[in-house]
C-alpha cells in the first residue's frame, strides 16, 4: 500500500513504469488520481499540474492517446469538483445552522456574496493554484453558490486546465532541459498563478486605504 502510495505521490518519476506494466490501465489510474484530487477536499496532497504536464510528455511519445487522456481528465476534473461542491452544499449549511460558539454564521453570509459576486473567477483560477483547487468548489458549495453558475466555471476552468497543461506537456514535456527542471518549471507556473491575486488584492487594499487631504 505504502508502496503504491509511493508512485501515486511521484506519478511524475514513476509513471513510465506504470505504463510499461498496466497498459491501457493506467487511463483510469490517471482518471482516478485527478478525480479523487479535485473531489475530495481531503486530498490536496494529490498531484495535479505535474500528472497532467508528464502525462502529456507521455502522449507525445507515443504510450499514451493524448486526445483520450484529455477527454477523460477534463471529465475527472469536472465531476470531482462536481462532487466536492456536492458534499460541501451538503455539510455547509447543517454545519453552520447549528448553534456552536464558534461557528461564525456572518463569516458564511459573506462568503456566500462573496461567490456570488466572484465565484465564477474564483473556481476558474483556482483550477491552477494547489491546495486551493481542492477547496474551492467545497467553498462554493457551503456558500450555495447556484448549480448552474458553478457547472459553467466548473466546466470551464476544467477545460482550461486540463488541456492546456496536457498540451504544454506534449509539446514540451519530452525537451531534456524541461525534464531536468521540471520542479522549477511547476514552481514558476504556480507563481504566475497566483501572482495576479496577490496584485488584485493589494490593490484593493490601496483604493480601500484612506490618503490624507493636501492642505
Amino acid at each position: 500500500m505504502l508502496d503504491l502510495l509511493n508512485m501515486v505521490l511521484h506519478i511524475d518519476q514513476t509513471l513510465g513504469i506504470w505504463v510499461a506494466k498496466y497498459g491501457a490501465w493506467v487511463y483510469l489510474v490517471l482518471f482516478l488520481i485527478v478525480f479523487a484530487e479535485t473531489g475530495f477536499v481531503v486530498m490536496p496532497f494529490l498531484p495535479g499540474d505535474s500528472l497532467l504536464f508528464i502525462a502529456g510528455a507521455f502522449g507525445a511519445s507515443g504510450h499514451i492517446d493524448p486526445v483520450l487522456l484529455a477527454v477523460l481528465l477534463v471529465i475527472a476534473a469536472v465531476t470531482g469538483n462536481t462532487l466536492n461542491y456536492i458534499i460541501g452544499r451538503a455539510i455547509g449549511p447543517k454545519v453552520f445552522s447549528t448553534n456552536l460558539r464558534f461557528l461564525d454564521r456572518d463569516a458564511l453570509m459573506r462568503t456566500h456574496a462573496f461567490y456570488e459576486k466572484h465565484g465564477g473567477k474564483t473556481i476558474v483560477m483556482s483550477r491552477f493554484i494547489p491546495l486551493v483547487r481542492t477547496f474551492a468548489p467545497f467553498v462554493a458549495g457551503v456558500a450555495e453558490m447556484s448549480v448552474a453558475r458553478f457547472q459553467l466555471f466548473n466546466i470551464t476552468g476544467g477545460l482550461l486546465w486540463v488541456v492546456s497543461l496536457v498540451a504544454a506537456g506534449y509539446f514540451f514535456g519530452n525537451i531534456p532541459m524541461v525534464k531536468e527542471h521540471l520542479n522549477l518549471i511547476v514552481l514558476i507556473g504556480l507563481g504566475a498563478a497566483i501572482a495576479p491575486l496577490i496584485l488584485a488584492g493589494i490593490w484593493k487594499i490601496i483604493k480601500k486605504r484612506p490618503f490624507p487631504r493636501r492642505a
